[in-house]
């Protein structure tokens, strides 16, 4: 009897787990339903979960990104210690996009609400969206400090007892270039977290339950058992690996040691490049973010993602390295060193577990951030001649993995949707002349490397515009696995053949457009073992280009 009554204990808890993910499913939605910029609900580049009274992430969203999310399930512990427990009132909302205790960069806020019930607090809800501009020199790599990046808006409240800070939100209004998109941005952050906190209360209703914390527990301890279960069968030992990518102005290296024991596995960034004097810094709160994933993927992708199974991976990172980034760094491209993570713990993964894990791909997205104006310093009226600051992601091919080809123009590993033609070209006066997959690009092998993409854009008749470059395996294209050639290297230029920077501020005029042709992802094991059927269906698709 009692037997079968565990097992019906057991199955309600995981229908409630269940009912838990679609809870946060439906608050990361709302984010992308309300949202301003493009970048969220075009891209989906956000995050979304529920977190216990301690401030553990219970569960997260399936739309969103790994670097917002894990670091988020940080950030919230954060927010916590410096609101005050006494200071946490029903109808508060917080915010912050301090890189070292959000998500990185200022470019992203992270917003946290608590959530009650019946008077007493019962968890968190927290959400992370990138908001296409925060003032300062805008979203590039050039700043020398994070004071030169925008507005930094230190833990806070947002909202206290349900009344909005009003002061905040003019300081955000005159601080950034596109402040509607901004602000609007804000409220809808917080607006997710409340249509989160409704359904959890729904939820506990139909159960009859009062709060989650038994059912975090049930959560938490087979999450945990899950992973160390996985990890308890790897065999133990040290491997490393490291990874050469372009950085600004000179190459970069990123290193890692993998510690494998009993119930943990310990990445260790020493022997990594110094932080540069410019904005491609990580603080570590992101490095760990990406670490932890490269690591959930390839040992325990199917359990689900929190505070538990992310627990027995561990990161540490020397603090004078360049995945340690110390305040006041400029970090606002975080993401193009922070994207190759996953690739470098991926490698020595590899010499444990040959044949898992895909060869590099293009890793870091290829992200332009366009302040379109009108030409010849005219003044935008709004009417035929505009002022528009426009973000588009853009994505390179991934590696090939060990039984499939890499996938085509996929961003591996920051998950995020390119933004449509007509959403970028509805954005601002610009026209993307051409999108289109980058024929030959993918490596050689016995599975063919994913493709990257070319990509043309131009600003309207009339209007020019500043760009701000954030491109990598240009100099370093990604290499191939067990015999695999490598990826083609990406390439950046105007279409009269003048040569752009694949990093830093440019300049398009008036009649010229931008070409950017995407790396390829690195092919995996001996070309000569590639099916002729293979090859055929390369042929016919132009996925390749006959040499």
């Amino acid at each position: 009897m009692k037997l079968q009554q565990d097992a019906v204990a057991q199955m309600r808890y995981q229908i409630m787990w269940n009912r838990l993910i679609s809870v946060v499913e439906e608050q990361a939605l709302t984010l992308v339903r309300t949202a301003f910029s493009t970048s969220v609900r075009e891209a989906g580049d956000l995050s979304a979960g529920v977190f216990n009274r301690a401030g553990e992430m219970v569960a997260q969203a399936v739309t969103g990104t790994p670097g917002h999310v894990n670091a988020m399930g940080e950030a919230v512990g954060h927010f916590i210690r410096e609101i005050g427990e006494s200071n946490i009132f029903e109808g508060d909302v917080y915010i912050t996009n301090d890189p070292w205790k959000g998500t990185g960069h200022l470019h992203d806020f992270t917003v946290v609400s608590p959530a009650f019930r019946d008077g007493g607090l019962i968890g968190y809800f927290a959400c992370t969206a990138h908001v296409v501009d925060i003032g300062g020199r805008g979203f590039g790599p050039d700043a020398s400090e994070v004071y030169e990046e925008g507005l930094f808006v230190p833990i806070m409240k947002f909202a206290e007892r349900g009344v909005v800070n009003k002061d905040l939100i003019n300081i955000v209004r005159n601080n950034v270039r596109e402040n509607e998109q901004v602000v609007g941005d804000l409220y809808s952050l917080a607006a997710c977290n409340e249509v989160g906190q409704r359904r959890l209360l729904e939820m506990l209703d139909e159960f009859s339950i009062s709060d989650i914390e038994d059912l975090s527990t049930f959560i938490f301890e087979r999450s945990y058992e899950a992973t160390v279960e996985r990890i308890a069968k790897l065999p133990q030992g040290e491997y490393s690996n490291s990874l050469t990518v372009d950085g600004y102005d000179k190459n970069v290296t990123l290193a890692v040691k993998l510690t494998v024991n009993n119930d943990n596995i310990v990445a260790d960034f020493a022997g990594t490049s110094g932080p540069s004097p410019l904005g491609i810094n990580v603080p570590l709160i992101y490095t760990t973010a990406y670490a932890a994933y490269g690591l959930k993927c390839a040992l325990a992708p199917e359990i689900p993602n929190n505070a538990a199974s992310l627990k027995p991976f561990l990161v540490t990172a020397p603090t004078d390295c360049i995945l340690n980034a110390q305040r006041p760094a400029a970090v606002a491209v975080r993401h193009v060193l922070g994207h190759f993570v996953p690739d470098t713990v991926l490698g020595a993964i590899h010499q444990f577990l040959p044949d898992v894990v895909p060869a590099e791909g293009a890793g870091a997205l290829w992200n332009i951030h366009l302040s379109v104006r009108p030409a010849n310093g005219a003044v935008a009226d709004g009417i035929t001649r505009h002022r528009s600051e426009i973000l588009m992601f853009n994505s390179g091919g991934s590696g090939a993995r060990p039984g499939l080809d890499g996938l085509n123009a996929t961003a591996f590993p920051s998950g995020v949707h390119s933004m449509s033609v007509e959403a970028s070209e509805h954005t601002g006066p610009v026209i993307v002349w051409r999108k289109e997959l980058r024929d030959g690009s993918g490596g050689d092998g016995k599975r063919r490397g994913g493709l990257g993409q070319v990509v043309e854009i131009a600003p309207l008749d009339g209007h020019e515009f500043h760009f701000n470059a954030m491109f990598d395996r240009v100099a370093n294209p990604a290499r191939g696995r067990n015999g695999g050639g490598d990826g083609e290297p990406g390439k950046a230029r105007l279409d009269d053949g003048s040569q752009v920077n694949t990093k830093g501020r440019q300049f398009v005029p008036a009649g010229r457009r931008l070409i950017i042709e995407l790396p390829g992802g690195g092919g995996y094991g001996a070309p000569a073992e590639r099916l002729e059927s293979d090859r055929v269906s390369d042929r016919r698709n132009q996925y390749t280009v006959e040499k």
